[in-house]
């Protein structure tokens, strides 16, 4: 029988090799709250304080890799079916940031096969440099409806903007993963922010319903102003902070990464990341989707 729980864990310790390495989710309620702009702009970010950072991308339209106009003509599935090398799948998007496109895959992973299991942990072996940081861009379509690799994560960052309708949905989605999987811990990080007092307001008003319900804890992220610059950036493919490193938008981004980067927990050592392998493992094998809370 395989050895799935020792065969990940020595798989994940090629590809995340480096001690303290941090795994980081991002979720949305609903389309349009900026969630990968915000993942691939704090890519960049962290990059920029020298850190190696893997993106693993669930999502096939609004890719990480099509904002800085990378083309991905391959997914992490391909690996595993033994048709393309990882080489060929990850892509090199910037100085310090790769991107992992994993839409297909992940969609599948209830489903591998133990062959398909063990190739897909060789083939991470082949990955060069490891990572210091992993960001996990999740799909709002999940057959278990929320990703395992987000519900494994040391941390889970719900991005909402300030609008009713956001607001509802970064909640509903809160409320079932909170009752569905008992997580309990969740950051907010509000988009399109109007001013700072606007942001922190709509994280209070969600964590206080949070709390009075005893879904979760809510701790805040940050804020990214609405910003015309984040918006010319995006149309050049390129982050903002490479362009305007001056703008609001710029300047925010690099608060949340420097208080992402002094979050409490991570993987000081290998318990950490068998933990997460082991979490991994659970979820996309064997939670029935059934079980999901509405």
């Amino acid at each position: 029988m395989l050895n799935l729980r020792g065969d990940q864990a020595a798989g994940l310790r090629r590809l995340f090799g480096r001690p303290r390495l941090r795994i980081v989710s991002f979720a949305a309620g609903s389309v349009g709250v900026g969630k990968s702009v915000s993942v691939a702009n704090l890519a960049a970010c962290l990059a920029r304080q020298g850190k190696e950072v893997l993106v693993v991308d669930e999502n096939s339209d609004d890719s990480v890799a099509a904002y800085y106009g990378v083309l991905v003509r391959h997914d992490l599935q391909q690996v595993v079916r033994c048709e393309k090398p990882l080489s060929e799948v990850i892509l090199s998007v910037a100085p310090g940031v790769r991107v992992l496109p994993a839409a297909k895959v992940v969609q599948r992973l209830a489903t591998l096969s133990a062959a398909e299991q063990r190739i897909l942990l060789d083939s991470f072996g082949q990955i060069g440099r490891p990572a210091d940081i992993v960001l996990v861009d999740t799909s709002l379509d999940h057959p278990l409806g929320f990703s395992p690799l987000a519900l494994a994560a040391h941390d889970t960052v719900i991005v909402v903007s300030p609008n009713g309708a956001s607001i509802t949905d970064a909640y509903a989605l809160i409320k079932k993963v909170s009752l569905g999987y008992a997580r309990k811990h969740f950051r907010i990080l509000v988009n399109k922010a109007r001013s700072a007092s606007d942001a922190q307001a709509v994280h209070d008003n969600i964590a206080a319903v949070a709390h009075s319900r005893q879904l979760a804890r809510l701790d805040y992220a940050g804020y990214v102003p609405l910003d015309e610059s984040l918006r010319q950036a995006s149309r050049l493919c390129q982050p903002v902070a490479a362009l305007f490193p001056e703008a609001p938008s710029a300047m925010a981004y690099q608060n949340v990464v420097r208080e992402l980067l002094n979050w409490p927990g991570g993987d000081a050592d290998a318990r950490g990341l068998e933990h997460f392998v082991q979490q991994l493992l659970h979820l996309s094998q064997r939670i029935d989707p059934t079980a999901i809370y509405a």
